[in-house]
C-alpha cells in the first residue's frame, strides 16, 4: 500500500501546455513522421502477407520519437516535446493499419479472384474508404458515442509510454516492470496485452469478451457443436450490431437517457449535431465511393439497375455499420473484428443474390473501413491524454486536428509504397491469409441454411446488447469474442479481470493509477515481443 502511494505523490505528471500546439509540418516532425510512415507500412505489409498479423506500432513509434529526441544534438531537442512525439507515432499508426489492413488486404481479394487488372480499381475504392472511416472518427470523437474518456487500450499503453519518457522515475520504472512482465508472458504464448486491457476496460464489457472466447474455444470439445459451422458468432454480431446501431441513433437524437446520465460528468467537445454531420457525410461519401466502385470496376454491365442501385446502398450501409461495430469493439476491448465483420457483410451479399465480382469489391469496400477509424481512435485518445484529458478545449482541438493531417502522413505513405511494390507481393504469392478465406467463401456460396442460422442467433445477440445497454456494449463484445478462436486469450481475461477485483478489493481506487501504468507497460511489452518475434517469422518465412 506504501509503495502504490508513493508512486502517486512522486508521479504528478504534469501535460505540456504550449502557447500553440506544434505542426506536422514543421521540419523535425515531418522528416522523421515520413520516414516513419513508410517503415510502418513496410512492417504492415510484411507481417500481415507472411504472418497474418498486423502489429500496433503506436508504441514503437512513441519509443524511436523518445530515442531521437534523446539525441545530443540541438536539432532534435524539440522532439522532446510529448506533442511532437505524439504526432510521429500516430503517422507511423495510420501507415501501418492504414496500408496493411485497409489497402493490401483488398486488393489481395481481386488479385485471388483472377482479376488483377481490376486490383487498381480496387486499390482506389479503398483509398475512399480508409480515408472517409478516418475523417469520420475524426469528426465523432468526443461525442455521447465515441467519447475521449473512452477506454481505447492501446491508446492509453502509448499515452503511458510517452509519459514514461518523459518523466522517468518511479512511472517510468513501473512502466518498464510491466513491459518486461507483458513481453515474457507473450514470449511464452499468453496474451498479455488482453491482460492489460481488462484492467483498464469496462468490467462487464471485457467479461463477456472472455466469456465468449470462452464459448468459442470449448464448445465443440465439451458439448460437440461447432458454432462456427451453424454461424454462431455471425448471427450474435448481426443481432448486437442492429441494436447497437439503434442505441446510437437514438443517442443522436438525444433520447438515450442512460447513456447521457452516464456521460454527465464528461464534458465533451463534440455534439450530436457532429454525430449527425459525421455519419450522415460520410454515409453519402461511402455512396458515392460504392459509385466510383461500381463503374471503375467494370459492376455496371453485371447486373440489373435495380441489382446495381441495391448494391451501392448496401455497399454504403456495410461500410458505416462495419466501423461503427469494430469502432465500439476497439474503444471497449482494444481488439477489432475487422475480418470477421467484412465477412458477415460478405455473408449477407451473397444471400442477396450480388455476381462473384460485385461481392469481391463489396467485402472489399468494407475490409477497408473500421481498422482506420480504429487506429485514430486509439491514437486521438493518446493526444487527448498528453494533452490534459479535455482541460485545455483549445490546444485539445488543435492537437486532434494536427494529428488528423498525421493520419492522413501514414496514409499517403501506404499509398505510394503499395502503389509500386503491390505487384511484387502478390507475384510472389504473398497475400493476406484472410483474403483466401474471402476468396473461398465467394465461391462457395450462400444458401437458405445460412440465412435460418443468422435469424436464429441473431435474436440472442440483439437481446444480450439490449440488456447491457449503449454503455457497456456487452452484446458487441460477447460477439467479438465469440469470433475469435483464442482460448488462452478467455482465460487470461478471466484471470485478469479477477485479479482487478481482488486489487481494487484490499487497495481501493488508490491502487488504479498504478495499474493502469502497469497496464500500460503489459500491452507496449506485448506489443514490442509480438512485433519482434512476428518480424522474426516473417524474415524467416519462405516466399510462398
Amino acid at each position: 500500500m506504501a509503495e502504490i502511494e508513493e508512486l502517486e505523490r512522486d508521479d504528478q505528471w504534469k501535460p505540456e501546455i504550449p502557447d500553440k500546439h506544434p505542426s506536422l509540418f514543421e521540419p523535425i516532425v515531418l522528416i522523421p513522421g515520413a520516414l516513419m510512415g513508410i517503415l510502418g507500412v513496410i512492417i504492415g505489409a510484411e507481417l500481415i502477407t507472411r504472418v497474418g498479423i498486423t502489429p500496433n506500432t503506436s508504441v514503437i513509434g512513441a519509443i524511436v520519437a523518445i530515442a531521437i529526441s534523446r539525441i545530443p544534438l540541438v536539432a532534435f531537442k524539440s522532439l522532446r516535446s510529448v506533442h511532437r512525439q505524439n504526432l510521429i507515432q500516430t503517422t507511423i499508426s495510420g501507415a501501418t493499419f492504414g496500408g496493411a489492413n485497409a489497402l493490401l488486404l483488398p486488393m489481395g481479394i481481386l488479385w485471388l479472384m483472377g482479376k488483377p487488372e481490376l486490383v487498381l480499381p480496387m486499390f482506389i475504392g479503398a483509398i475512399i474508404g480508409m480515408v472517409v472511416d478516418t475523417a469520420i472518427l475524426y469528426k465523432v470523437f468526443d461525442t455521447r458515442v465515441f467519447p475521449s474518456s473512452g477506454i481505447w487500450p492501446p491508446g492509453v499503453a502509448t499515452a503511458e509510454t510517452i509519459i514514461a519518457g518523459d518523466v522517468g522515475g518511479k512511472r517510468a520504472l513501473t512502466l518498464v516492470a510491466g513491459g518486461v512482465v507483458g513481453g515474457i508472458g507473450t514470449y511464452i504464448g499468453y496474451p498479455m496485452d488482453i491482460f492489460g486491457v481488462c484492467w483498464i476496460g469496462n468490467i462487464w464489457a471485457l467479461l463477456m469478451f472472455g466469456i465468449g472466447l470462452l464459448v468459442r474455444a470449448y464448445a465443440k470439445p465439451l458439448i460437440n457443436v461447432d458454432i462456427n459451422a451453424i454461424y454462431v458468432p455471425h448471427g450474435v454480431m448481426i443481432g448486437a450490431g442492429l441494436v447497437a446501431l439503434i442505441q446510437i441513433i437514438l443517442i443522436m437524437a438525444g433520447k438515450s437517457k442512460s447513456h447521457s446520465a452516464a456521460l454527465e460528468t464528461h464534458k465533451a467537445t463534440r455534439t450530436e449535431v457532429d454525430i449527425k454531420k459525421g455519419f450522415g457525410w460520410g454515409f453519402v461519401a461511402y455512396i458515392v465511393g460504392a459509385i466510383i466502385i461500381a463503374i471503375i470496376g467494370g459492376i455496371v454491365s453485371e447486373m440489373t439497375l435495380l441489382q446495381l442501385l441495391l448494391f451501392i446502398l448496401f455497399a454504403a450501409i456495410a461500410a458505416e455499420v462495419s466501423e461503427i461495430i469494430v469502432g465500439l469493439s476497439a474503444m471497449h476491448a482494444g481488439w477489432f473484428p475487422a475480418f470477421a465483420t467484412a465477412l458477415i457483410f460478405l455473408v449477407l451479399g451473397m444471400l442477396i443474390g450480388f455476381p462473384p465480382l460485385a461481392l469481391a469489391f463489396l467485402v472489399g469496400y468494407t475490409a477497408s473501413t473500421g481498422p482506420a477509424f480504429a487506429d485514430m481512435g486509439y491514437d486521438l485518445k493518446t493526444g487527448w491524454i498528453l494533452r490534459g484529458r479535455g482541460a485545455h478545449p483549445e490546444l485539445e482541438m488543435a492537437g486532434r486536428l494536427e494529428q488528423f493531417k498525421a493520419e492522413l502522413l501514414g496514409f499517403a505513405a501506404a499509398i505510394v509504397f503499395l502503389f509500386i511494390f503491390y505487384r511484387a507481393y502478390f507475384e510472389s504469392n504473398l497475400f493476406p491469409p484472410v483474403d483466401r478465406v474471402f476468396v473461398a467463401t465467394i465461391k462457395a456460396g450462400a444458401s437458405p441454411e445460412v440465412l435460418k442460422w443468422l435469424l436464429i442467433w441473431a435474436i440472442p445477440g440483439a437481446i444480450i446488447q439490449l440488456i447491457g445497454g449503449p454503455d457497456r456494449q456487452i452484446g458487441i463484445l460477447f460477439a467479438t469474442g465469440l469470433l475469435i478462436l483464442n482460448p488462452k486469450a478467455g482465460w487470461t481475461a478471466l484471470v485478469a479481470l479477477a485479479v482487478r477485483f481482488l486489487i481494487l478489493k484490499i487497495y481501493g481506487t488508490k491502487a488504479q493509477n498504478t495499474m493502469y501504468v502497469l497496464a500500460g507497460g503489459f500491452i507496449a511489452g506485448s506489443a514490442l515481443v509480438s512485433f519482434g518475434t512476428g518480424t522474426v517469422k516473417a524474415l524467416s518465412a519462405p516466399k510462398k
